[in-house]
């Protein structure tokens, strides 16, 4: 049960010396006291063995000649005497000396019992509040960091986890003892509310001592909280930024009023799917479908009946920007930076099946239809015009996706902001003055983080809230969905050059991301070598 024991040669049970052998050895004692004396006279005058010993000696020494004898049927043992004198001292130290007594023993059994279900009890605590984390998208440094602080709050001395985008497998060690839980959690998704009160309230622990009980509440109530936004509002917000991302890809009037269109009802789908408890991987496969078809329904007819050219098939790829996985992707970098390997690929892993989920939809869709996914539209605008409408839907792009994690009012408009400010200085890097793509990402990266440093160390937001939704408009969502559909249409070359922009792009983002935490924070710069407690350390601190 995980009852460390108070040394090494105490027994985890009971000491049992009132029944059975226990019982007929002390019936035997006086006999085994005369046969004691008797032996011992013998062996002092070495009758048994023809020796005399020596005066002097101290007690218990034997001639060298009389411990082996060899004679010519060989060699031969001590004899029984000499091995009789020496089980003597063993017989007796068996018997127990003065009163029999055991109370003290079974004290002792009981504080450690007493001390395990305390520990139970503290630890069941802390797990809860790591499932919770976990659900609610936090990365796996932040779900560990979180509970060792609560940990502490507690009464647990040390506490260490494993984390993974599914599992936890935590020990707490306190009073001698440890205890280790495992937990899975299977409902996923991402609320950036639930993170920000979870950080706070651990903080505001910080030096402190707090009940069992009343972390429970706390944790109840935070549960309890309904989302900050009702379906019409999170689909509009869908429907708003995926129109924006679609404007800054190079979409018109007609592109962006479809996608709004097409993106408003897909998100509604998912929305109800999602409080259902749906597969994630069948839900993006139906969203994705349903914002796609949406959308040629719009576009074809207006292109039969109104004379609108057909450059804006290819339009109805950003109708599935709100199924861009964003806040676990860019968690899922922090993990591997942080060499969490096993939470960062589990979420990459699922980010990728999602993805794949939605590219099924697009491909199967534009198939059926005949619709080419490949752009032949573009948008003509005076430079400082386009450069501010980027800036625009730049801002409402982040601002959507920030309500998509439902975050609160003023984190997202802090998000919308850095993410308005770095993803125009990147567009404005790469088409000014010539830096390579991949570079200009990293860079906005690098700021969009440090901003939300600056931004999370005067406000009771987290950093994760602020850059996440900063950083999502920049990933390449419309060429990752164009390279799958190449690749089911058998375009090798096209669907590469669209995969490697994806790729580096990513990585890049990652790479911005990771070296602002470095800057900014010493843990993410040094790592420590975490030592095994010992328990023994505790037992004595406690005593």
């Amino acid at each position: 049960n995980g009852t460390a024991t108070a040394r090494l040669w105490e027994s985890r049970t009971p000491p049992q010396h009132t029944y059975g052998s226990g019982q007929r050895l002390f019936s035997l004692w006086p006999l085994l006291c005369l046969f004691n004396v008797f032996l011992a006279e013998e062996c002092l005058r070495g009758s048994f063995i023809g020796q005399t010993v020596r005066p002097g000696s101290p007690r218990g020494y034997m001639p060298v000649s009389s411990r082996s004898k060899t004679t010519r049927h060989g060699p031969t043992s001590p004899t029984f005497a000499r091995l009789a004198c020496d089980a003597i001292p063993m017989v007796t130290s068996a018997h127990p000396h003065g009163p029999h007594h055991h109370g003290g023993k079974d004290e002792v059994l009981a504080q450690r019992m007493a001390a395990h279900d305390r520990l139970a009890h503290q630890s069941q605590i802390v797990l809860r509040l790591g499932q919770m984390l976990l659900s609610f998208g936090a990365s796996a440094y932040r779900v560990k960091k979180s509970m060792a602080d609560l940990a502490r709050a507690v009464g647990i001395s040390e506490h260490r986890a494993q984390v993974t985008y599914t599992e936890i497998i935590a020990t707490a060690y306190a009073n001698g003892t440890f205890r280790t839980e495992l937990a899975e959690q299977r409902l996923m998704g991402v609320n950036a509310d639930k993170i920000d009160r979870i950080n706070n309230y651990v903080a505001s622990l910080n030096g402190k001592s707090v009940r069992v009980e009343d972390v429970s509440d706390e944790l109840d109530k935070i549960a309890k909280i309904p989302g900050l936004y009702d379906w019409f509002s999170n689909a509009l917000a869908s429907g708003l930024a995926c129109a924006a991302f679609a404007f800054l890809n190079g979409g018109g009037w007609v592109e962006c009023s479809a996608v709004a269109v097409a993106s408003f009802f897909g998100q509604a789908l998912r929305r109800q799917m999602l409080i259902r408890h749906m597969n994630h991987f069948g839900v993006w496969m139906a969203c994705g479908a349903l914002a796609a078809m949406i959308y040629i329904l719009l576009v074809a007819p207006a292109q039969h009946f109104l004379g609108i050219e057909s450059t804006h098939q290819a339009g109805f790829i950003s109708a599935l920007l709100f199924l861009v996985p964003g806040f676990p992707l860019v968690t899922g970098l922090i993990d591997l930076v942080r060499q969490d390997f096993q939470g960062g690929v589990g979420r990459l892993v699922y980010v990728t099946m999602l993805v794949m989920s939605a590219g099924v939809a697009v491909w199967a869709i534009s198939a059926v239809f005949g619709w080419s996914v490949t752009p032949e539209y573009g948008v003509s605008l005076v430079p400082w015009c386009h450069y501010l409408l980027r800036f625009l839907a730049s801002f409402v792009a982040a601002y959507g996706f920030a309500m998509l994690f439902n975050s609160p009012q003023r984190v997202c408009a802090t998000a919308a902001l850095i993410g308005a400010v770095i993803n125009t200085a990147r567009i404005a890097l790469h088409l000014e003055l010539g830096v390579p793509a991949p570079a200009c990402v990293g860079l906005a990266a690098l700021a969009a983080g440090l901003l939300a440093v600056f931004v999370a160390r005067r406000t009771r937001f987290s950093r994760v809230t602020l850059s996440v939704p900063a950083v999502v408009i920049m990933i390449p969502g419309v060429p990752l969905y164009r390279a799958l559909t190449y690749l089911n249409n058998q375009q090798i070359d096209d669907a590469l050059a669209a995969l490697f922009t994806v790729m580096f792009t990513i990585v890049a983002i990652g790479m911005g991301l990771a070296l602002s935490r470095m800057l900014t924070d010493k843990n993410w710069l040094v790592e420590k070598q975490e030592r095994v407690p010992n328990l023994w350390e505790y037992e004595e601190e406690n005593a």
